[in-house]
């Protein structure tokens, strides 16, 4: 399950108008402060989140900030990506017509759904079996394949996370907390050749300024970048790119929305809604914006099989 510089300057004010500069969310102005989720307000006993989300009409989503999955839209003061107008629509079909975001770095993306700082994360997250043990997932709404991000010619020549692993010359960007820093110790990338961004816009500004040699994303992330770059900057995706084995397996990642253990009923009915979502017409051209296609759809991959569940 999952938001620089161009040219030096027209990137950042296009892509950092498109996230950073926007502020938090369409929902957080004023002092600063983070009011609770809304499963907080219930009064005694068990917390029912849906419940409390369908009474206030409305619920609040942790997102990173990472096009094009879920990002800050500077013009319409609206948080949105693939993940969270597929949210919006779910939400809707079970009664919460509102979707309020909140910004949040994508390592602390889980802490602060345990913290009820918001009740779901829609940020395009991967299914890890390692992250099953801390949320409930959804099952995913997309596959991708991995890619990296590269100075113009590659001149590294990085194909692949065996290729960095190869050359301790390499550094290597990530964005904190993200899938791609285990990818990357699992391919053999040594700890100091781990250049660590908060966001994948400082991610393409470092390679773009030389401070990494790739920055390690989704193709889908990847594209989104030197879209609104006009394919410029002095960057470029490497082609070709071999996904990365990990535990013998070819990886594809697949993204999901994420919920608090204790709202594994939510999740379940969240769930039932999505797969009404999911494949259809009405699906594709809510998604097509952002760059997916029918070759993102998960096809029968589920959470379960994912998390590792028989």
């Amino acid at each position: 399950m999952m938001l620089r510089l161009l040219k030096t300057a027209t990137l950042g004010c296009t892509l950092l108008g498109a996230g950073l500069l926007a502020g938090c969310s369409d929902a957080d102005k004023g002092n600063g402060t983070t009011p609770p989720a809304q499963s907080e307000k219930t009064a005694t006993g068990p917390q029912d989140t849906l419940a409390a989300a369908k009474a206030a009409g409305k619920i609040r989503i942790g997102y990173a900030n990472e096009a094009p999955y879920a990002y800050m839209d500077s013009q319409k003061a609206a948080v949105t990506g693939e993940s969270v107008e597929v949210a919006r629509e779910v939400l809707k079909r079970m009664g919460v017509p509102e979707v309020e975001g909140v910004l949040t770095e994508f390592g602390s993306l889980i802490p602060g759904l345990q913290a009820k700082r918001f009740d779901i994360i829609a940020a395009g997250m991967y299914v890890t079996p390692e992250r099953c043990g801390q949320v409930a997932f959804s099952n995913p709404t997309y596959g991708v394949d991995a890619s990296f991000l590269v100075k113009e010619g590659n001149p590294k020549n990085l194909h692949s996370y065996a290729d960095a692993a190869k050359n301790e010359d390499v550094k290597l960007g990530v964005v904190v907390g993200a899938i791609e820093g285990e990818y990357a110790t699992k391919s053999g990338v040594k700890p100091g050749q781990l250049v660590v961004f908060p966001d994948a816009v400082s991610a393409y500004a470092g390679v773009q300024a030389g401070r990494a040699d790739a920055y390690a994303a989704t193709s889908l992330t990847v594209n989104d970048l030197l879209r609104k770059a006009d394919g410029g900057g002095g960057v470029a995706k490497a082609e070709p790119f071999t996904n990365p084995v990990i535990d013998g397996q070819d990886v594809r990642g697949y993204g999901a929305y994420a919920f608090r253990k204790e709202d594994q009923a939510f999740a379940d009915a969240f769930n039932a809604e999505l797969a009404k979502v999911i494949g259809t017409p009405e699906h594709a051209k809510m998604v097509e914006p952002f760059g997916f296609t029918k070759d993102e759809l998960p096809g029968d991959v589920t959470a379960a099989k994912l998390c590792g569940s028989k």
